[in-house]
């Protein structure tokens, strides 16, 4: 990965494009939902960590929804 968006990042994003319609707090709750059932812990925590170090490339309900998942792995 050279200087790219992660491949979680743009995963995270594309699932955060579904939930467009819903207010950003719905929309995260929606998509920690869909990480949590079908991500690996490697990915979700990556996720995470990513989130935390305040990177600007996440939607912001991904990046809600990454807040979300902390203490849940």
């Amino acid at each position: 990965m050279s200087g790219g968006v992660p491949p979680y990042v743009r995963l995270a994003n594309e699932i955060a494009a579904q939930f467009a319609h819903r207010s950003p707090e719905d929309a995260a709750t929606m998509i920690a939902n869909h990480l949590t059932a079908t991500w690996d812990p490697r990915m979700k925590q990556a996720l995470i960590t990513y989130a935390e170090s305040g990177a600007t490339d996440l939607s912001p309900a991904a990046a809600l929804a990454a807040r979300n998942l902390q203490g849940t792995l």
